[in-house]
């Protein structure tokens, strides 16, 4: 069966099926959707998750070993295999209409591609998986369409955009879906829920435009404290939200946290940054980051997000300028 992205939403409130394949080349679109389905079979009671990458020389009995492995506690799990190259070869493909002829009962297989062509939809293993399963194809939002989606996007977050408003949103991105999501998020802590018009937008964003966060956490990952430390402060000076600054570091760091944590279980790192979606143009400087420190301080550093958080919120008397001060000194240590 062929869903639209669309309609994922409404079939995953139904029983599941026990194979869902995702394609595409639109990144944020392809994780959201693959997103939908692991949540939902988490609801459904998967809660045991086996991530396996069929990359080059990938062992394809592995896939049926573990379909047909048996939990002591018989719990349900899911199969999340990527395959970042999109053609699982003639073995990969065997193995896959085997998997799919008969899959085991308490198990869901979430396969992710990127766009498939038309050769590769009429192989016996894709027929194999749309015959069993669901196969959801994930298209770009053309630039024409791009204005409709922003705005409902800035809708569904909580703000009531004017039409100039989404105008100037879709210009300031240029196509990047990525983009316009983190614009929103931080518009929306900039700005807070409700109407805005395009006045209000451009208020919003240059309220931090002379000392950005941006600047601040790239300066942070070049280990340079003293820039970064003298950013902080101009952002506090000129009345930035400790919220926006929070939301910027934590952003980073838990993007930063699971790249390390997928490296010390023997991903490679380039593999790590791609499915973290990480910009080309930014790879050096995690690479930098991610040079100093181990998965643990990462992770620590992620508790302390949490404590400037309450801080935020006023349920921690401290501080939060001084947390997020102490967070930038341990980012840029060695």
């Amino acid at each position: 069966m062929r869903l639209r992205a669309e309609q994922l939403a409404r079939h995953l409130g139904s029983e599941l099926a026990p194979v869902y394949l995702v394609s595409g080349d639109e990144p944020l679109l392809l994780d959201e959707a693959t997103d939908a389905i692991r949540r939902a079979a988490r609801d459904a009671g998967h809660d045991n998750r086996e991530v396996m990458e069929a990359g080059p020389g990938f062992d394809w009995n592995s896939l049926l070993a573990e379909a047909a492995s048996f939990s002591l506690f018989a719990e349900k799990k899911i199969i999340d295999l990527r395959l970042p190259g999109g053609k699982p070869g003639r073995e990969g493909g065997q193995a896959l209409a085997e998997y799919c002829g008969n899959p085991p009962p308490d198990t869901l297989l979430l396969l992710t591609l990127p766009k498939l062509d038309r050769q590769q939809q009429n192989s016996k293993w894709f027929k194999s998986v749309e015959g069993r399963g669901v196969v959801i194809q994930v298209w770009p939002v053309e630039l024409a369409n791009l204005p409709d989606w922003i705005g409902q996007r800035m809708r569904q977050a909580g703000l009531q955009p004017s039409r100039d408003a989404i105008t100037l949103l879709a210009e300031r991105v240029e196509g990047n879906l990525l983009a316009a999501r983190q614009e929103i998020e931080k518009l929306l802590l900039l700005h807070g829920e409700g109407p805005i018009d395009a006045e209000g937008l451009a208020e919003a964003v240059a309220d931090s435009a002379r000392y950005d966060v941006f600047d601040l956490v790239d300066s942070a990952l070049r280990a340079e404290l003293p820039r970064s430390l003298h950013i902080l402060d101009g952002l506090k000076g000129e009345g930035v939200a400790a919220a926006v600054v929070l939301w910027a570091l934590h952003r980073e760091i838990s993007q930063l946290a699971a790249i390390a944590l997928e490296t010390a279980r023997g991903l490679s790192l380039d593999h790590a940054m791609s499915r973290a979606k990480i910009w080309e143009k930014r790879k050096a400087l995690a690479r930098q980051a991610l040079s100093r420190h181990k998965p643990a301080r990462w992770l620590s550093l992620l508790d302390s997000c949490q404590a400037a958080d309450a801080a935020v919120k006023g349920a921690d008397p401290r501080d939060p300028w001084m947390l997020f001060e102490q967070i930038i000194a341990r980012i840029c240590s060695s």
